[in-house]
């Protein structure tokens, strides 16, 4: 298989949002090793110029590729115009990608809106995962807020759906000499009682948190043994958590239940949350 097989895929429409998931998605390809297809779909509409769409796109693909070369020498993107709604074409088009790189809203919607449909819809329905780009710090940015090398932030859940989303965060803090990853575990009493584990000594179910946090990291960190690992129990709800982090995390990893067909299916109140109020880059992993 060659990188060109299963690459990176990037969607633009031409908004300061979509530039921003370019470019991050251009650095990503190249730290992975991946090609890099730039995608443009144009919506049916009969009441336009169709000769007019495809210049238009094609213009558009054109400015996103040279774009590319400049931050990305490295890289010799391909380019698409679909011609469907953004959603539906970035879905098909997932099945055959390592990544899909969305901006967190396009050209349209409301300005008040913190993410946008056609994001909100590939991140529910692709068989990939999906970054959604939120304006937010570079990698270095992130790590001079830091102090230190940027961080990986990691959701997780005490099961195994958690396995793709450790699997494609080590990865990716391994990508990234000297990123740590910080994987961050919300647990209640209600939870622990759940799991079988303590009810009523919330020190004792704290306590359960850390070992069951400690069994799902031990294989990943035995295969990726260069990554600092940081584990984060977080008593209740782990999405602010999440959200705090996502302001100086290089990315916030978080898992999406698969067999979505609907906008939001598969995503877990704490993923809705992460993803609709992070202030960086969000990966989607479908688990």
């Amino acid at each position: 298989m060659t990188s060109t097989d299963h690459p990176v895929i990037a969607a633009v429409d031409g908004s300061p949002h979509s530039r921003e998931a370019l470019d991050w998605a251009a650095h990503e390809a190249v730290r992975r090793g991946l090609g890099l297809t730039i995608v443009h779909a144009r919506t049916p509409d009969r009441r336009v110029d169709q000769h007019t769409l495809r210049r238009e796109a094609e213009e558009l693909l054109d400015r996103s590729a040279r774009r590319v070369t400049e931050i990305a020498p490295e890289l010799s993107p391909s380019t698409l115009t679909p011609l469907d709604f953004p959603s539906a074409a970035l879905t098909s088009l997932s099945h055959n990608a390592s990544l899909v790189v969305v901006g967190s809203r396009g050209l349209g919607g409301f300005r008040s809106l913190m993410l946008g449909s056609n994001s909100l819809a590939t991140a529910s329905m692709a068989a990939c995962p999906v970054v959604v780009v939120h304006s937010g710090p570079s990698d270095e940015d992130a790590a001079e807020a830091a102090g230190t090398h940027p961080d990986i932030v990691a959701g997780v859940a005490a099961d195994e759906s958690s396995e793709a989303v450790l699997e494609f965060a080590f990865e990716t803090a391994a990508s990234r000499p000297g990123a740590r990853l910080r994987i961050v575990h919300g647990w209640t009493m209600f939870s622990s009682m759940l799991s079988g584990g303590p009810v009523f000594d919330r020190d004792a179910a704290a306590n359960s948190a850390e070992r069951t946090l400690a069994e799902l990291t031990a294989g990943w960190r035995e295969k990726f043994p260069q990554v600092e690992v940081v584990r984060e129990p977080v008593g209740g709800s782990a999405s602010r958590t999440l959200v705090t982090a996502s302001a100086t995390a290089a990315l916030t990893v978080i898992g999406r239940r698969r067999g979505g067909e609907s906008l939001g299916l598969g995503l877990s109140p704490v993923a809705q949350t992460t993803l609709t109020h992070a202030l960086g880059p969000v990966a989607v992993v479908p688990c």
